[in-house]
């Protein structure tokens, strides 16, 4: 040793001791145990390995999250799709049927007071309507209206209002020799009007058959009777959907066949008042004058006696899934 040369003096301990590197130089990713031997000063800054166990092969790597095995599709929650396709794809449990005709001098000043429209002797008859009903999903509306065709209380009665490129409606109550309904003193009292699962069905093409409960223009005095049974209906004519209708009319048919009865229905021209007398009408509900909503019920009426001229039940041999039966 050179006599100028001096020996480093002993590395002293850090005063906040840090373990040192578990990485193995060839191996970058394998963790390898703490030394056993203490680190004296830098000339002895050598690790031995043979001093801590150690193993060639890597240990296994815990298993990921996303591996874990997953419950199959049939063993997962059950789908409430019964239900649903209940809903999408009604089944047809029943059909009736409706002849339209019109009766051009029904409401002539010479006409006999009393005289029924089902007797009209200078008839001219439109065609035929064959209704599919969903007696599964709504029963008690299905039920109300099967009995309003089979005991006739429809028949003789007027097609009262046509909205064009919308719907038309019929079986508003009042008089016979007005061309009125009369429900059968044993209806049954129609629970789904306040039930939230009947109003499931959209107004969503032409053809649907649906129960007036926004659009019915019964008088207020035969709605507060204690014995009142809702048997209005509205029969969409598109061309196309007509959602306003949806979640406050309840949606229990559609039309099989005679959808050309339905467009002919609907293009029959109809009273539409001016804005004039709209405005008035609007100054008179307001203040409180009853005729306003008289006066109303002349609005959309169409300009011919249009009236359902027979009615009644067709036997159906199974429900069908289709919108058409054979």
């Amino acid at each position: 040793m050179s006599p100028h040369t001096t020996t480093p003096p002993p590395w002293p301990p850090h005063p906040h001791p840090f373990p040192a590197s578990t990485t193995n130089a060839s191996s970058p990713s394998l963790p390898l145990p703490l030394p056993t031997k203490t680190l004296k000063s830098p000339e002895t800054l050598t690790l031995t390995l043979t001093d801590a166990p150690f193993s060639s092969s890597p240990p296994s790597p815990p298993p990921h999250p996303s591996s874990s095995p997953r419950p199959s599709s049939a063993s997962a929650s059950p789908s409430p799709g019964g239900a649903d396709d209940a809903v999408a794809s009604p089944a047809v449990t029943d059909r009736v049927f409706m002849d339209f005709s019109i009766c051009p001098g029904y409401f002539r000043s010479d006409r006999t007071v009393g005289s029924d429209l089902a007797a009209c002797p200078d008839a001219e008859p439109i065609g035929r309507v064959v209704f599919g009903l969903y007696g599964r999903l709504l029963p008690r509306t299905v039920a109300n209206f099967k009995s309003m065709c089979d005991s006739d209380a429809y028949k003789g009665t007027l097609v009262h209002k046509i909205l064009q490129g919308q719907f038309f409606v019929a079986g508003r109550q009042g008089r016979r020799d007005k061309g009125e309904v009369r429900p059968p003193s044993d209806l049954m009292r129609n629970s789904e009007v306040v039930d939230p699962k009947a109003f499931q069905l959209k107004h969503s093409r032409p053809g649907t058959l649906s129960l007036c409960l926004s659009e019915n223009d019964d008088y207020d005095e035969i709605k507060l009777d204690p014995e009142y049974r809702n048997v209005e209906f509205l029969v969409t004519t598109g061309p196309g959907p007509s959602p306003q209708l949806d979640n406050e009319n309840i949606v229990f048919g559609t039309v099989l066949e005679g959808m050309d009865v339905v467009t002919a229905i609907a293009a029959i021209p109809t009273y539409k008042p001016g804005e004039r007398i709209r405005q008035f009408n609007d100054f008179a509900e307001f203040i409180g004058d009853e005729r306003a909503q008289i006066a109303r019920t002349m609005w959309n009426r169409p300009l011919k006696t249009v009236y359902i001229s027979n009615c009644g039940e067709l036997k159906v041999a199974k429900p069908s899934l289709s919108p058409s039966l054979p």
